[in-house]
């Protein structure tokens, strides 16, 4: 894969196109993981290699461009907070997958994930979502579902409500033109509806900005 298909293979655009199930997904509550995210920003159960890796896989994912990225973010934090409460189930395929991501990495550059430039990164990441990481040490980890779950987790970070521990200081909603809940922006106008006047975001609100009455 050349180096302009890797550019545009690990895109922004290209990633969070056709998102719309995760998107809806990214609004179903998480209330044990948003609760453990309040309390600490913290890793909860991964280590710090771990979360370090997390985080640089997480930020070539969706990278930083005109617009901040995961690792601004904060979708490592989001991941291990669902990685100790509802997604628990996904914590062993992590441990492992990140083990064997490493020792691939030494065995092919020597040097761990994090340790390569964004070039070697972006290469390693394309094998790993195809499948094609020679010599995988981690049978019970298989690359594709490693990378289809890091990859699910990080879109879902960049774009949950921000009490779940990612989407901090509301960074992917303002890349998505998204201006918060309706039912947290007090309602909505009629005219706010039809699409005649816009949402106030709601970084922006205070309790001056409650929608006002329609003008019939």
């Amino acid at each position: 894969m050349s180096a302009d298909e890797l550019d545009t293979h690990f895109s922004r655009r290209a990633f969070l196109v056709g998102t719309t199930g995760l998107w809806i997904a990214a609004g179903l509550p998480r209330p044990i993981a948003a609760a453990a995210a309040q309390r600490d920003k913290r890793p909860s159960v991964l280590s710090l290699d771990q979360w370090n890796s997390v985080e640089a896989i997480s930020e070539r994912i969706l990278p930083a461009d005109e617009t901040p990225g995961a690792a601004a973010a904060g979708c490592v934090n989001f991941i291990d907070k669902a990685l100790a409460n509802e997604d628990a189930g996904s914590l062993p395929l992590y441990r492992e997958a990140l083990k064997a991501l490493d020792r691939a990495c030494a065995a092919r550059w020597q040097q761990k994930f994090v340790e390569l430039d964004a070039a070697h990164q972006d290469a390693m990441l394309a094998d790993l979502e195809t499948g094609s990481v020679p010599d995988w040490a981690a049978t019970e980890a298989p690359q594709q579902a490693f990378f289809a779950t890091i990859r699910m987790h990080t879109i879902l970070g960049f774009l949950s409500d921000p009490s779940h521990g990612g989407n901090r200081d509301f960074i992917g909603w303002k890349t998505m033109g998204f201006p918060g809940p309706v039912h947290h922006l007090g309602g909505s106008t009629p005219e706010q509806m039809l699409g005649e006047e816009p949402f106030t975001p709601i970084w922006q609100r205070s309790p001056l900005h409650a929608p006002r009455r329609s003008k019939s």
